[in-house]
């Protein structure tokens, strides 16, 4: 049974890591899919192709989420391609890693808009399409970060935070018209941004984690496939940590 049968997602930052990992999840479940990349053309046409060889439609979008026009703009484009619109994961964020003592203007600037603004950009441009059908699911990449703070770490914290509270306030402004707003807290999860990180460091955080071990790419995108199906019809305004059990 295919649990995402007919849907169709958006899913912003989907050309590496967690992001992919959602958009093949998803296509394996039959959920057509429409997703975003900055700027690596070649990983965005290959993915498109992965995703069409699981049988569902999908597409790539050159589009930046921190940026409101732009959004608007992909939200009307998947309209055109794509029959009709159920699901939006707002998965795109940076970070600008620093104490703050050494964190300039700019880098926490750039960590709110892409991370922070741009899920108030892409819910804004879904919006009047989910009430108009008077359905939708709002998933929202939040982090631990964003739940328990980490030093060095302010401005992304602050993001991931902020995408806690939208998260719960949107649940309540729309839950009158069956479009659900919930939030993933991804923990520690093994991506081509971790592979970078020594052995030792790596051991450091399984050592930390109850489970022992990292998450994957798959383990969130599996939460982000209950949450965007009828399984949970009657659940908004959560957050879902997925993280081994860090913040027990």
């Amino acid at each position: 049974m295919k649990l995402l049968e007919g849907k169709t997602a958006i899913i912003t930052g989907a050309s590496r890591g967690i992001g992919k990992g959602i958009a093949h999840t998803f296509a394996q479940n039959g959920c057509n899919v429409a997703f975003t990349y900055s700027s690596s053309v070649e990983a965005a046409n290959s993915l498109e192709k992965e995703l069409q060889a699981l049988g569902v439609n999908a597409k790539g979008y050159q589009s930046d989420a921190a940026s409101y026009d732009q959004a608007d703009q992909l939200v009307a484009d998947v309209l055109k391609d794509f029959d009709g619109l159920d699901i939006l994961i707002n998965n795109a964020g940076i970070t600008k890693d620093n104490l703050l003592m050494r964190m300039n203007e700019e880098d926490f600037d750039q960590v709110i808009n892409v991370n922070l603004k741009s899920v108030f950009n892409m819910t804004k441009a879904v919006q009047k399409t989910f009430l108009k059908q008077r359905k939708g699911s709002l998933i929202h990449m939040s982090s631990v970060v964003g739940v328990k703070g980490n030093a060095g770490q302010a401005n992304y914290a602050a993001s991931k935070a902020g995408i806690i509270g939208f998260s719960k306030s949107i649940a309540l402004e729309l839950g009158s018209r069956n479009i659900r707003s919930n939030v993933i807290a991804p923990g520690f999860i093994e991506t081509e941004m971790t592979a970078k990180l020594s052995e030792d460091v790596v051991q450091g955080w399984r050592n930390a984690i109850p489970l022992k071990r990292g998450g994957s790419p798959e383990d969130i995108a599996n939460a982000c496939v209950f949450l965007g199906s009828d399984l949970s019809s009657y659940i908004t305004g959560q957050v879902l940590n997925v993280d081994g059990g860090m913040l027990t």
